[in-house]
């Protein structure tokens, strides 16, 4: 929505200024910046914004700068208690699953109280050691259908339509916050972007019945360098082998006939921060295979293995401002979906990895498909310290 809403400005002021044709617009004559944001191959990555408002307190929120992160469909919390403390804690079940299946052992956790628990979910971020979660509050607008003919309210059209709060809690309100990114190569077009949003903050609307006075939005942007982080990349990888390592020890008392799989291995994790749309010789899939991550990667590694795949799938469709058309219906794999690999040949994967979470994995990645986190740090997140 965010891409659309951008180009959609940037058709209708090229439009205005006579520079395309109204009747015909050629989206791939408006000028070579617009192609090269939104239509060449690195086109610009348009990245989700997730909110940045945490709740702190029963009715609290606050505005943080930190960054927001997404919990991995293995993060688990108590069904009666659920979430970050002061409450029961939530824990990651990843690292402690692998090594128990084997061990030849189920592994079906409870929390340190002994209650039930369940799949966790949504937006958070830390502060020191201190976890918060970033809920977003939506409502329902009821409205009537008018019959056109006498301009009175029509019998039997009578509907609802879910919005997004612009604020967040009733004793002290805190207006709403996304924080997302665009990622473009090239630092003039950057720039030149940074300032046509800048002079046109209060122009854009996100979503539907925009015509209804829905969805006005202010954005603000700021440039920020990003280097290629494949050191960065490493030491997750590292730390997340570590945590590995220390939990086979504990797991290896059931079972220490076993042959220690962590041995000239390195296993590195998939986390989608977005949904993706996967395929695999034609169709839709919910996993990242061997094969597939070996082809987003460009690189041949025959010891590269899928050990786990925790993910599900939804439907996604939208409105193509530009073409005035539906979008198809698209079978997407849902955020927080996970995958487990490992590699005998760790080198070469660092700075692969490192570009995969820049672009993404899958189709559309420009429209914000396919984010993903290598090694997600709360993995390493186990039963006995939840946060």
């Amino acid at each position: 929505m965010i891409r659309g809403a951008i180009a959609g400005q940037i058709l209708q002021q090229a439009q205005a200024a006579g520079q395309i044709n109204s009747s015909e617009i050629d989206l791939s004559q408006t000028g070579d910046h617009f192609q090269t944001l939104f239509l060449d191959d690195r086109a610009a990555v348009f990245q989700n914004a997730y909110p940045a408002v945490a709740r702190v307190g029963e009715d609290g929120y606050e505005l943080r700068s930190a960054e927001v992160r997404l919990l991995p469909a293995t993060a688990l919390s108590s069904k009666t208690n659920d979430g970050f403390k002061p409450k029961a804690g939530v824990f990651d079940s990843l690292i402690d699953s692998f090594c128990a299946r084997e061990h030849g052992h189920f592994y079906e956790p409870h929390d340190l109280e002994g209650d039930r628990v369940e799949p966790f979910g949504g937006f958070y971020s830390k502060t020191g050691n201190i976890y918060h979660s970033h809920p977003v509050s939506k409502r329902l607008l009821t409205r009537v259908g008018i019959n056109r003919r006498r301009a009175t309210a029509q019998e039997e059209i009578l509907y609802s339509i879910e919005v997004l709060n612009e604020i967040q809690g009733k004793k002290h309100p805190q207006p709403m916050v996304y924080k997302g990114a665009i990622l473009i190569e090239n630092d003039a077009l950057a720039e030149q972007l940074h300032q046509f949003i800048a002079h046109n903050s209060d122009q854009f609307r996100l979503g539907g019945s925009t015509s209804r006075g829905l969805g006005k939005v202010v954005i603000a942007t700021a440039i920020q360098d990003l280097a290629n982080p494949s050191g960065l990349i490493k030491q997750r990888i590292d730390s997340f082998n570590q945590k590995l390592a220390e939990r086979w020890q504990w797991w290896h008392i059931f079972n220490e006939g076993i042959a220690n799989l962590l041995i000239n291995r390195t296993f590195f994790t998939i986390d989608l921060q977005s949904d993706a749309i996967l395929s695999e010789q034609w169709r839709r899939t919910m996993v990242i295979s061997e094969e597939m991550l070996r082809e987003f990667a460009d690189i041949e590694d025959p010891t590269l293995e899928l050990h786990s795949a925790y993910s599900s799938y939804d439907y996604r469709s939208g409105w193509n401002a530009a073409w005035g058309l539906q979008r198809d219906v698209e079978l997407v794999t849902k955020m927080g979906g996970v995958y487990l690999f490992s590699t005998q040949q760790p080198t070469v994967w660092y700075e692969k990895l490192a570009d995969l979470e820049l672009r993404g994995v899958g189709d559309q990645i420009s429209e914000g498909f396919g984010q993903v986190r290598i090694c997600d740090e709360f993995h390493q997140i186990v039963r006995e310290n939840p946060v």
